[in-house]
């Protein structure tokens, strides 16, 4: 059973870090400063950051150890979650993202920062 349970949880983190790719490919083509860096081929860690712009960064850092989401402003950490709660803010910024309408005027994202912190 726990041999079986290892190897789901493997394939979930190979799920959730092309997930993370796409993601911060995503949020580049919205004008976003963001990132997802792997270690090998194998997709068992990444790291994913993006700039929410004035000095609000968000990274993100799944391995098999564990699953990070931390929150930062002005090199100050506002919230740091693990394992299902980050996911789940993980998701409120890809809705966020997804359902975001962009202003065709504006060069620089609109992201509303109090929309994710709870």
């Amino acid at each position: 059973m726990f041999i079986r349970l290892a190897h789901q949880y493997r394939e979930f983190v190979k799920d959730l870090v092309i997930n993370l790719q796409v993601l911060a490919i995503v949020l580049e083509k919205r004008g976003y400063i963001a990132s997802c860096y792997t270690c090998g081929t194998e997709l068992t860690s990444a790291s994913f950051m993006v700039s929410l712009g004035d000095n609000h960064l968000i990274r993100f850092l799944v391995s098999d150890y564990g699953i990070t989401w931390t929150e930062m402003q002005d090199d100050r950490e506002l919230m740091k979650l693990e394992g299902a709660e980050a996911i789940s803010q993980l998701e409120e910024l890809a809705n966020l993202v997804k359902y975001q309408i962009k202003s065709s005027d504006s060069k620089s994202p609109k992201y509303d920062h109090s929309l994710l912190v709870r």
